[in-house]
């Protein structure tokens, strides 16, 4: 289960298919040097994302 609190790098290493949810919802910098340290809650703030809904669209 990802959880907000999990480094985007992270996300994209250990969950295939979550680049197409993320850049689903407007997330288009996954590999920017920031997707190495920065939180998804952190991540969801820079874009306007809420991270509620992102986390309902990755654990689906």
């Amino acid at each position: 289960m990802i959880t907000k609190d999990m480094i985007i790098g992270e996300i994209m290493k250990n969950y295939p298919g979550a680049d197409k949810v993320l850049m689903g919802v407007g997330m288009h910098c996954l590999g920017c040097p920031s997707s190495q340290m920065e939180t998804l809650q952190d991540a969801c703030i820079v874009h306007g994302l809420d991270v509620n809904f992102v986390l309902e669209q990755l654990n689906k």
